[in-house]
């Protein structure tokens, strides 16, 4: 079977417009996350990571748009024209457009909305990039909390190996809203402070905004230079509970063993794992339990919600795109905030930024729902 490769990227944030210096401040370990007083989006000051609005409207006028966008679309379409332009390919009937995301125009659904409450439809917004683009065939739209962003990798890889299409574009995306915010602080798990995934005094989420975009293809020919091949994936619900994950962590273990599975690999072939990591107690616990239990405790990992807050169902991708630049740029990034283990079995949280030689690593996701996701990426021989 030929392989699958993950290829040209882009990542528009608080921290940046392009994958290249977003992951330069990651390695310069400066977050994008700040104190925001917004009374619009929730009463009390929050700890959140959120794009620049004055940029976000420069690089999309740059675009020459026709008609109104929501915020949201804008991201979308920045994030992914560069992504396209990158490609180089010709958007045919073998070209597919999977989007991913959470909770997609939900802003439109306040009442000082100017957008019509039918554009909070997820239809809405694969249609709106799919004609903006003039892609040939309808958008394909992923919403399965926050595992979104890497399950789409996994599909469009699936798509590839089915001969659905020869190429499939992935954009990804979620805002900040007040509709996100009072959810989360119903649930008691927004931080007051910045988010310390993993540490025993952690004390819950910062929610962060953001668009991240990739190429999965299988033409080998003109790849990026940070471009992995998909080497195993898996996906499987642990019927827990709306809100709370297994607490042994069998959904994300049996995504792993399936993935491993797939990719033919032993747990020790794995260099560095790309976490989830929330900093919720349930969240990070599950994790450790279900490392633990692949033989993966001692494998260097981290979690990037220091950086960019928690971005729901954008989360996965963006953490897919920072992994490949990672082993590209032979560099451990730092787990922002993490400092005394807090959790019940042993991790091997990386703690200071590194150069260390990586060929494969595994990126995990865990969402409301009891969803889970772990795909396994492995540079090209």
């Amino acid at each position: 079977m030929n392989k699958v490769y993950v290829s040209h990227n882009n990542i528009v944030s608080s921290l940046g417009f392009d994958s290249v210096s977003v992951v330069e401040k990651v390695k310069s370990e400066i977050t994008g996350i700040d104190l925001v007083e917004n009374k619009a989006l929730h009463p009390e000051p929050f700890y959140s990571s959120i794009i620049n609005t004055g940029k976000l409207q420069e690089e999309f006028q740059e675009l020459q748009p026709q008609g109104d966008y929501t915020r949201l679309e804008q991201m979308m379409i920045v994030s992914l024209q560069k992504v396209i332009e990158a490609s180089k390919f010709t958007l045919n009937d073998r070209v597919g457009l999977i989007i991913s995301t959470t909770k997609g125009n939900v802003d439109v659904l306040d009442a000082n909305s100017a957008f019509p409450k039918e554009r909070a439809y997820l239809s809405e917004l694969g249609r709106i990039v799919k004609e903006f683009f003039g892609f040939k065939n309808d958008a394909i739209v992923v919403s399965n909390a926050c595992v979104s962003g890497i399950l789409s990798v996994a599909i469009a890889k699936r798509y590839i190996e089915q001969n659905v299409y020869d190429h499939v574009f992935v954009v990804s995306g979620d805002i900040v809203s007040e509709f996100i915010l009072s959810g989360f602080n119903s649930f008691q798990a927004m931080s007051n402070e910045l988010c310390r995934p993993y540490d025993k005094n952690r004390k819950g989420i910062n929610i962060g905004e953001v668009a991240a975009s990739i190429l999965v293809t299988n033409d080998d020919a003109g790849l990026a230079k940070e471009a992995m091949v998909v080497l195993g994936e898996g996906s499987c619900n642990d019927a827990n509970h709306i809100s709370g994950p297994s607490r042994t962590g069998e959904g994300l273990y049996r995504s792993m063993q399936t993935a491993f599975r797939e990719a033919k690999i032993k747990p020790e072939a794995i260099d560095y794992i790309s976490a989830h990591g929330t900093a919720t107690l349930f969240n990070d616990e599950m994790e450790a339990i279900a490392f633990n239990r692949m033989g993966l405790q001692e494998v260097p990992m981290n979690s990037l919600k220091g950086y960019f807050g928690h971005t729901l169902g954008a989360s996965g991708l963006l953490e897919t795109i920072i992994g490949m630049h990672s082993v590209h740029n032979t560099t451990l990034y730092k787990s922002l905030g993490f400092q005394t283990i807090g959790v019940s079995q042993p991790i091997n949280v990386i703690t200071n930024t590194t150069k260390h030689k990586m060929q494969t690593f595994l990126k995990t996701a865990s969402g409301f729902g009891g969803c889970n996701t772990a795909v396994i990426f492995q540079k090209p021989m």
